[in-house]
């Protein structure tokens, strides 16, 4: 089947031998080459489809977006076109990394604006959530190890995504990666458009504060990931893992599985509502996510085969009592007198050094016996 691109049409669908529709007589496919097969999405700026490309031999899949504004207002839609041109522009630089779906094609056809983008098989997260259950700590572990170094990849280029959450995270079926999707909120941090303070992009649930007040940062991105983590480990609305009277998360006590003190730590860290508080870059992150305490290895200790030594002689003796004397000032301990314990914590004497070196001397003799 095909599918009309035109949101007046009537009867959008359409066998897929023809080239224009039978009820509205729209071209049906996108720069002659995208074939529309049905609508998977839409929302208040666009609308969005599964589609082939015709231009290839095996017609892999991609996605077509439209952009089709519904809102009312002359700041709201040039908002909604900045968004749209600005997510051609990121996906065709981001699109780059095997975990950000490829910019295929941008156009404009009858007064509209499309841009065609790599279709990406597999459930999001969200989707995987409801279908097998909330998520334990190895899930996790592997999930932050997975997308920190793609948002590490977005932020080396100046780029917030500023819309984190399940619904936009798609593990793929080919490899099981975890693919970052829908780029239309994300901000250039060098770009002016978006930058002023008031514009606030992204899910409630998931948006950092500062965000929301329109001033987003690159930890903000890691705020929401850090939600995504708690809704996952307690497939409950990150809303009712809040405890709004205290202003503290209390996302724990609803996990469905033990989560480690460390991981909770990480976690926590992540979501901490000031953004100084909060880890500023991914790589903070990954380093305390794979963070392995150092091994306390004892000094090795080289040793002579032990040797049934034979007594030292009376002479030798007398000698190092001799030595010692001589440095000690006459003040001797008489030889036949045990030791007083000495205090670990006191600073050696002199007479402890001496006594020391005399002590390796008398082990040389043993030694040599």
């Amino acid at each position: 089947m095909s599918y009309c691109l035109n949101p007046h049409c009537s009867k959008p669908e359409n066998p897929d031998d023809v080239k224009f529709c039978l009820t509205c007589g729209t071209k049906l496919f996108l720069k002659e080459r995208y074939r529309a097969i049905k609508p998977i999405g839409q929302g208040g700026f666009g609308r969005t489809f599964l589609a082939v490309d015709e231009d290839k031999p095996s017609k892999p899949p991609c996605v077509i977006k439209q952009f089709y504004p519904q809102a009312q207002g002359t700041n709201t839609v040039q908002k909604a076109v900045e968004l749209f041109n600005q997510e051609a522009v990121q996906l065709d630089e981001l699109g780059q990394h095997s975990q950000i779906p490829a910019l295929l094609a941008y156009c404009n056809q009858d007064d509209r604006q499309y841009l065609v983008q790599e279709f990406i098989d597999g459930l999001n997260l969200a989707q995987e959530l409801a279908h097998k259950g909330a998520f334990n700590e190895t899930q996790i572990r592997q999930l932050l190890n997975d997308l920190l170094p793609v948002l590490q990849f977005c932020h080396a280029r100046q780029v917030i995504h500023r819309d984190i959450k399940p619904e936009n995270i798609i593990r793929r079926v080919s490899d099981h990666k975890l693919v970052i999707v829908d780029f239309g909120a994300a901000k250039s941090t060098t770009g002016t458009a978006l930058n002023r303070t008031g514009t606030s992009i992204g899910s409630p649930e998931y948006v950092a504060p500062e965000q929301m007040r329109g001033r987003a940062l690159f930890a903000s991105d890691i705020y929401s990931l850090g939600v995504t983590c708690i809704n996952l480990l307690t497939a409950r609305s990150p809303f009712d893992s809040y405890d709004t009277h205290n202003a503290a998360w209390i996302w724990p006590q609803y996990v469905k599985s033990p989560v480690s003190k460390e991981l909770s730590q990480i976690i926590d860290k992540m979501v901490e509502s000031i953004p100084n508080r909060r880890y500023q870059t991914t790589d903070e992150v990954l380093k305390a996510l794979n963070h392995q305490s150092p091994v306390n290895i004892p000094p090795t200790i080289i040793t002579k085969p032990v040797t049934q030594a034979s007594p030292i002689s009376p002479e030798i003796e007398k000698e190092l009592q001799e030595l010692k004397t001589q440095f000690t000032g006459g003040n001797v301990q008489p030889p036949n007198v045990p030791k007083q314990p000495s205090n670990p914590t006191s600073v050696p004497t002199s007479n402890d050094a001496i006594d020391k070196d005399l002590e390796e001397m008398r082990a040389k003799f043993l030694g040599n016996g």
